[in-house]
């Protein structure tokens, strides 16, 4: 008999549900984003964030139950993200996941968002093999984790100051592009010369930990100096740099843990240069490297369901007063 978990996730600006009908089996994966409400203001409003996830919860996991064909009485758990993100944000979903949990008496389960991104690859590529090395890139994270099982695993590195998704944000700020800075950099990245400009790679031959303050800086910096450059030279070298830095390091982590994979996790794991640089790293390394399909990547509830689930099976339920926690740590 199947073992239905709903999934639901409400850190950030991104209101999403999802059901699983085991580990790996996404039934429906239903994402309401919150851009155009944030874009006037150029990023995030916790306050607006939260409301809209009021409003959004409930149709959200409506559609999710109807897409997946189920009905509150074949869910067997509910699973939902804990943190870290915003406090307000995370409140919501997880006063929605406990009430579904005490209506439908199933147990809940509390997940790290953190957590939830290293099952992203596995709910696509279910058969990976241990251990791997996971290249979590997001906005507010950029770490190298070595998962040697499933709840057992450990950072091997993590930035020092700005992440890379935040770096790349405030890079396409400054240039003038609309929220979010991501996908536009990326978009105009493709239009301009990514050699043109020699960008610092800030850390890159030292160790497995991130910097990308001074690259962002460099940025800045290069731009005021040369005020009739090419905003799409500058994308492109800024982009190059900061995905030279990943993939140095992440190729480094790799070859010290003896890992028989790389997995990429997170919102900027959906960038173009990073993807296709890391195919060829596969190539000319012969390092297996596995890519979520872009919607795994981002933020979804599909991936909170599968480490719910897993972490179920380990360490049984949460407790109802479970509270949000917006600065949780990742750890095994």
């Amino acid at each position: 008999m199947t073992f239905h978990t709903l999934g639901i996730e409400t850190s950030c600006d991104e209101t999403a549900a999802s059901v699983l009908g085991d580990t790996s089996t996404i039934m429906s994966s239903v994402v309401s984003s919150q851009i155009d409400m944030h874009a006037r203001y150029g990023g995030v409003v916790p306050e607006i964030a939260s409301r809209a996830h009021v409003e959004l919860i409930t149709p959200v996991v409506a559609d999710a139950l109807g897409e997946a064909g189920v009905e509150g009485k074949d869910i067997d758990l509910v699973a939902a993200t804990s943190g870290p993100g915003l406090i307000g944000a995370l409140l919501v979903g997880l006063s929605a996941a406990k009430a579904l949990a005490l209506v439908w008496d199933v147990p809940f389960i509390g997940v790290n968002h953190l957590e939830a991104h290293l099952y992203a690859s596995f709910l696509e590529e279910p058969d990976l093999e241990f251990p791997l090395v996971v290249l979590l890139v997001s906005g507010g994270h950029t770490m190298l984790i070595e998962m040697r099982g499933f709840g057992d695993f450990e950072i091997l590195g993590s930035t020092v100051d700005d992440a890379a998704g935040e770096a790349f944000d405030k890079v396409a700020r400054y240039l003038g592009m609309p929220y979010p800075g991501g996908p536009e950099i990326d978009r105009l990245a493709m239009q301009g010369d990514p050699q043109s400009i020699k960008f610092p790679r800030p850390m890159r031959n030292e160790g497995l930990d991130f910097s990308f303050s001074g690259l962002k800086t460099a940025v800045v910096n290069h731009v005021r100096k040369n005020p009739d450059v090419s905003a799409e030279d500058v994308a492109a070298s800024f982009q190059e740099a900061a995905v030279d830095v990943l993939l140095t390091k992440a190729e480094r982590a790799v070859e010290r843990v003896g890992a028989k994979g790389l997995c990429l996790g997170g919102g900027v794991a959906a960038n173009s240069q990073l993807r296709e640089r890391a195919l060829d790293l596969s190539i000319s390394k012969g390092i297996q490297v596995y890519l979520p399909s872009r919607s795994m990547c981002t933020d979804n509830a599909a991936m909170v369901a599968a480490a719910g689930r897993r972490r179920f099976v380990d360490d049984g339920p949460s407790s109802l007063w479970l509270g949000a926690d917006p600065s949780l740590k990742l750890t095994s």
